[in-house]
């Protein structure tokens, strides 16, 4: 699959997940690491097309707990510093690896 399909002036990047690219497995430390993980990840793919967060006007957050949405913001004003995207979030039963 592609990481990020670029049509127009519009680049879609594909779902992103804690996976260190490194070792290809899941970071430990929870919903917190896992999304500060799948963030620097998604930064490496707006990097490699010459972009970076400010760059990012939608996002949808996939979570599998809901319980876990005030840590997974506070990771994002991490990496959105300003002009914050607009964002869905849902709870889901299971996510892929």
């Amino acid at each position: 699959f592609s990481q990020a399909v670029l049509v127009d002036q519009t680049m879609y990047i594909a779902g992103q997940i804690g996976i260190e690219p490194s070792t290809g497995h899941l970071v430990s430390g929870g919903a917190k690491e896992e999304a500060k993980q799948a963030l620097k990840n998604m930064g490496e793919i707006l990097k490699a097309a010459g972009c970076d967060y400010g760059n990012v006007v939608k996002t949808t957050v996939l979570m599998a707990d809901m319980k876990d949405f005030n840590d997974i913001n506070d990771i994002y004003k991490q990496f959105f510093k300003t002009n914050f995207p607009a964002r869905a979030a849902y709870q889901v039963a299971a996510l892929p690896k």
